[in-house]
């Protein structure tokens, strides 16, 4: 049990990986917020179930709680380094539904409410599924104690 969770949280030296997960942790947890509690001028649960409802996901209240719940627990724990390569595998998953649910059909700019930053959200994620915590991360110091 302890080499499956050593290997879960293990990563390399380096501050690459901080203000990425600085910066992409935030923004999603900031999203999150918006759609549990909404904060940040969101709709909160009910609303982001309606809406979600109305695009197809269904159910929507299920859907709304998990792509919330991803998303700000998700953040918090990618800024923290806890967890990092399952939790953004998660976030890459969530950025693809989010993609192919919602903005593919507007196409690439923002501007028209396409893809471009969900892309953006997740090809970060995807390089911390890859690259791990790094330096300065909750991982980091888990797996120095585990191996010790």
């Amino acid at each position: 049990m302890k080499s499956q969770i050593s290997k879960l949280i293990s990563t390399d030296s380096g501050l690459d990986t901080l203000p990425l997960r600085a910066g992409a942790g935030v923004i999603f947890a900031a999203h999150g917020a918006q759609k549990l509690f909404g904060w940040f001028g969101g709709y909160g649960l009910e609303g982001t179930a309606g809406w979600m409802t109305s695009i197809g996901l269904e159910p929507g209240l299920l859907m709304a709680i998990l792509a919330g719940s991803t998303e700000f627990v998700g953040g918090l724990m990618l800024a923290a380094g806890l967890l990092v390569r399952p939790t953004a595998l998660l976030l890459t998953v969530t950025m693809l539904v989010a993609i192919a649910t919602v903005h593919w059909q507007n196409g690439l700019f923002m501007s028209n409410n396409g893809y471009e930053f969900a892309l953006a959200l997740l090809v970060a994620s995807a390089a911390l599924v890859f690259r791990g915590a790094g330096s300065f991360s909750a991982d980091r110091a888990l797996h120095s104690q585990l191996t010790q």
